[in-house]
């Protein structure tokens, strides 16, 4: 590794790192080779023993979390289906993209249709979802069978108001018929109101949310409305494509059920965070290689910029060019460095390193070849050789041997019989924080976004254990915040100061009882939990931002208020605070259905807290 800065190959000193942990017994790191001729079997191999270690560290260490991180995300390809087989739940940290989560594209086909009426695979999308499920061959007897020449003429939706359902089975029909009779005021009533509020109340009304396959599905239908929202023009969405485009920028939610101990991310996404077991699989898999560019340039410590373009089909070489690429590949070998660096400084206590190495087949002697040098293997090759060459010589893979392919569910029709109950309606509240203003010496766009970006760090305190937490680790994850910042727009002026209000509320949270008392692991604790209530002007969503069941069986509701107080008379200040918000909170208790509930405002700026029941 480097042991000076150079700016121009990107190199940096790295510190120095114990394999041992003091408190601990034991080994801390531990290798897990693979070795053979057949890559795909060790692929196989890898990833139960992924699934081993895994439940291993969650048995032995109940209160510890757990990280699988990969160096990118097509390297998960065996694990996650591994870890689904074995009943492991965890939360996949942007890995999967959220346009290929079913319900996004259940939201996207009720989008297409209330959208253009003429929009044929949107409407037949939506008649195949989970709340009709038609099968191809009764979209077929629809839409073409028996009627072929009106079919071509008619839209699906003047099909479904005719005479089209008559060609269907029974019960199929009366499926179908349910969803005319669901759309029917929001076709007839398009292009009136925001288009939000359509699709969300089409996708309400068909049952959509009874249809989703895990909690976070409710928060990733949250981010495809908010999409709407920014993309929708006069109450219609100009082009379906641009908002798919949006999507494909975007990550599914990662699982928010309690027993998700495990985290599953790249090692980028890592930074600035600690695990008790960090899991590192695939070292020996490197990402695809990127295309020769037109042009090669590079910025240099001193102001100035070298550039020179891709050499002619004529020419036999270009220095300049060439010289260009040879930096960019002592960049790239450098990064590799700072990788492997990250990955193996996120364990607290326990390390596993799992990889693959191929043996030469047509020698006498077994030899193991060392694998690229671009690789994370390669680059941890001088501590790993021995435990190699040692590793008994995987089996070459037969068709028993690979991992069954995740098969489709089987739709049962008699389930899509829904009744939908009357929601009860919640008692009116004062819009938030985020609606009203905050309660900041300093309000704005960078207050509302300190205050989201602190709840969001609160979470995942709550979520991975607050015992894991102290002053050091929170300000270490002061280049994550201030990542977090720019990608909600704060101008570049105000994210020093927005970054170290964040990071002041929560260590003021890890550093008070108060705080961590909220904060700690519990049995069925929930964390910005979302729910919906109807409401006279129409479907409200309610974000809890912690409820739990303390150790006498009390029901506490707390909603954390990123307000700061300058001047005397805290006490006063922070009873005005909850004069003002509880309405909101009884709001919450009556959405829960929790009678008899305590409810709690915490302030981890001033540490203040208030207590009633509401």
């Amino acid at each position: 590794l480097s042991t000076s800065e150079d700016p121009d190959s990107g190199a940096v000193p790295y510190a120095h790192s114990s394999p041992h942990h003091p408190h601990e017994p034991g080994i801390a790191v531990a290798w897990h080779p693979f070795v053979g001729v057949d890559a795909a079997a060790a692929r196989v191999a890898e990833a139960q023993r992924v699934v081993e270690v895994t439940a291993q560290a969650l048995r032995e260490a109940p209160g510890d979390s757990v990280a699988i991180l990969v160096r990118t995300r097509s390297h998960l390809d065996r694990i996650v289906p591994a870890l689904k087989r074995a009943g492991i739940r965890f939360r996949a940290v942007d890995i999967e993209p959220l346009g290929g989560r079913p319900v996004i594209q259940d939201l996207l086909a009720v989008t297409r249709s209330l959208a253009h009426l003429a929009d044929r695979i949107g409407w037949l999308a939506l008649l195949r979802a989970p709340w009709c499920g038609l099968t191809v061959a009764e979209l077929h007897a629809l839409t073409g069978g028996g009627i072929a020449q009106e079919g071509v003429r008619l839209t699906v939706w003047e099909l479904l108001s005719g005479e089209g359902v008559d060609a269907l089975p029974p019960p199929s029909a009366a499926r179908a018929r349910r969803v005319r009779d669901v759309l029917d005021p929001f076709v007839s009533g398009r292009l009136r109101g925001s288009l939000r509020q359509r699709v969300e109340g089409a996708w309400l009304a068909l049952g959509g949310p009874a249809c989703v396959e895990r909690a976070s599905d409710l928060e990733d239908a949250e981010t495809f409305f908010d999409q709407l929202d920014e993309l929708e023009e006069a109450g219609d969405l100009a082009d379906p494509a641009v908002l798919e485009e949006h999507l494909a920028e975007l990550h599914a939610a990662p699982d928010v059920g309690d027993e998700a101990r495990v985290q599953v991310m790249t090692i980028h996404k890592a930074k600035g965070l600690e695990f008790g077991t960090v899991i590192v699989p695939g070292m020996d898999r490197m990402p695809r290689g990127a295309d020769r560019a037109l042009f090669a340039w590079k910025a240099r410590a001193d102001g100035t910029l070298m550039m020179a373009p891709i050499r002619a089909t004529r020419d036999a070489e270009e220095p300049a060019y060439d010289y260009l690429r040879s930096l960019d590949a002592a960049a790239d070998d450098h990064e590799v460095e700072r990788l492997l660096y990250v990955a193996v400084t996120r364990a607290e206590k326990r390390l596993h390193l799992l990889g693959f190495a191929r043996t030469e087949e047509k020698t006498q002697v077994r030899t193991v070849k060392a694998p690229s040098s671009r690789s994370l293997l390669g680059k941890a090759w001088a501590v790993a050789a021995e435990r190699f060459a040692a590793a008994p010589e995987l089996p070459p893979r037969e068709a028993s041997v690979d991992a069954p392919r995740d098969e489709l569910r089987v739709l049962d029709p008699a389930a899509l019989d829904l009744h939908l109950p009357q929601f009860p309606a919640a008692p009116e509240q004062p819009p938030s924080e985020e609606d009203a203003g905050m309660e900041f010496s300093w309000v704005g766009e960078t207050a509302r976004h300190v205050g989201t970006i602190t709840h969001r760090w609160l979470q995942r305190i709550a979520s991975v254990g607050v015992a894991g937490w102290d002053a050091a680790r929170i300000h270490a994850t002061g280049p994550a915040i201030t990542r977090e910042l720019a990608r909600r727009g704060i101008p570049p002026q105000e994210r020093q100061a927005a970054a170290a209000r964040v990071m002041s509320a929560l260590e003021g949270a890890i550093g008070d009882e108060r705080g961590r008392w909220v904060l700690q692991a519990r049995p069925g604790a929930r964390s910005e939990y979302r729910l919906r209530v109807a409401r006279p002007e129409g479907v409200k969503l309610l974000v809890i931002d912690r409820t739990f069941t303390d150790e006498s069986g009390r029901r506490w509701i707390v909603d954390y208020k990123t307000s700061s107080h300058e001047g005397g008379n805290l006490e006063a200040f922070l009873d005005l605070q909850r004069q003002r918000y509880a309405p909101q909170l009884s709001a919450y208790a009556a959405a829960l259905g929790a009678e008899g509930a305590t409810a709690g405002l915490y302030f981890p700026l001033v540490k203040g807290w208030r207590e009633w029941q509401p």
